[in-house]
Order: C-alpha cells, then structure tokens, then sequence
C-alpha cells in the first residue's frame, strides 16, 4: 500500500506558513505538523528554567529531556503540550518569539527535533512546516514550498495576529524583531533558512491564503480550484 505523500513548506517568519498549511493539511485530510511549535516549546521551558541561552550545552541537556507532543483537533487546530501541559498560547508570546533563534540555532537542540519530526512523518500524509523542512526533515517530500513575503507585511500581519489577542506591541519593533529572526535563521551554521533547491517559491506578499492553499493542493491533485 502506496503512502500518501508529505508536504514541506518553508519559509521565514511571518510569511504565513502556518495558516497556509494548516487549511492545506484539511482540504487534503492529512495530519498538519508545525515545528516551529517544537523550537516555542523548548524556548518557553529555557526562559522558565532561567537557562542562558547561549549555554549551548545546557539548551541541548534540555531539549532532550523535555517532553513534546502535538495533538491535533477535530477542527485542524494543534495543541502543543510541554511536560504534559498546554503552552499552545503561552508560546506565542513576543518573550517566546524573540528568543526561539537563538535556542532553534544550537545545534543539539536541533537534532532532537529533527529526529521527533522524522518521526511524525514516517507514516506519510503530512503536511510539515518550518525552515528546514524540504532540505532536512523531509528531503524526499514529494511538494516543496518556499513560503515568502515583504518583511513590512510579515511585521502587518504579526502585529494583526497579536492584536487580535489584545496583545499590544509596537509594529515597528516587530519589523526589527523579524529582521534579527531571518538574520540568525538565514545565518546559522546548521541548517540555515533557505529554499530547497527544487522548492516552488511563492511570494504572498499580495496573495490571497486561500490563492496560495489553491496553488499547493494543485501540486497534490493536479485539480485548481475556481473561486
């Protein structure tokens, strides 16, 4: 029996990956997995800890004994349990989103995670999102999408995200925040954010989500959808 096959969308932060690939994962049926959830979650349980982050070792100690899971809801929606607790909100703080570079750079910190991601998509029908994901975690995914836009409507949309969640904060500094996230991403000595070399770029800059879902789920089906 034929596995269904795994999708790999990449990208820097704010492009849109996880909105895009979770409808993507729904309008397939398959299981949607965002890893940057994973690198949240270990960057959480370090500024709990008080760890310094550029205690290399001590991040690396971590992340192997933390215990991560991803549950998926009725309605697509990912929980994200730390120890067994739920941090699905708590990591989405800005305290959260500007130090996950620092600990998803540390090298043992990312091979703990890789290897639980491998895990995940073994089974196949997944669609995996993150920033090494085609070149990495999934090599052989049979779709790969390089997910990208101007860094002032990544900053928009990130400001929207968390004013949606009376969350108030500065929209230029998020702009900044982005900025030193795609610096330390693009950057880092292991597994640098860049496009697979046989990924299909999509700028959303002026994209629709619903333009964009159309466009990869075609790659699956072979089918556009009208709208």
């Amino acid at each position: 029996m034929n596995c269904k096959p795994n999708i790999a969308i990449d990208g820097p932060a704010g492009a849109g990956k996880s909105t895009v690939a979770k409808l993507v994962a729904k309008s397939l049926g398959y299981l949607y997995i965002d890893t940057g959830a994973m690198y949240r979650a270990v960057t959480l349980k370090a500024l709990r800890d008080g760890a310094d982050l550029n205690d290399h070792q001590k991040l690396g100690r971590l992340a192997s004994n933390v215990l991560i899971s991803l549950k998926a809801g009725s309605d697509g929606n990912l929980t994200v349990l730390m120890d067994g607790e739920d941090v699905t909100e708590e990591i989405r703080l800005p305290a959260v989103s500007n130090s996950v570079s620092l600990v998803a750079k540390v090298p043992a910190v990312r091979r703990k995670m890789i290897e639980l991601q491998k895990e995940m998509a073994a089974g196949g029908g997944v669609v995996m999102e993150g920033r090494d994901i085609g070149q990495v975690v999934l090599p052989d995914a049979r779709v790969k999408i390089y997910l990208t836009a101007a860094t002032g409507e990544r900053a928009r949309r990130r400001w929207k995200e968390l004013a949606d969640k009376g969350i108030n904060v500065d929209r230029r500094q998020i702009e900044e925040d982005i900025c030193n996230r795609d610096f330390i991403d693009t950057s880092r000595e292991m597994d640098p954010l860049a496009p697979a070399p046989d990924a299909v770029i999509i700028d959303s800059t002026s994209c629709t989500v619903e333009g964009v879902v159309d466009l990869i789920v075609a790659r699956i089906t072979g089918e556009r959808k009208e709208r």
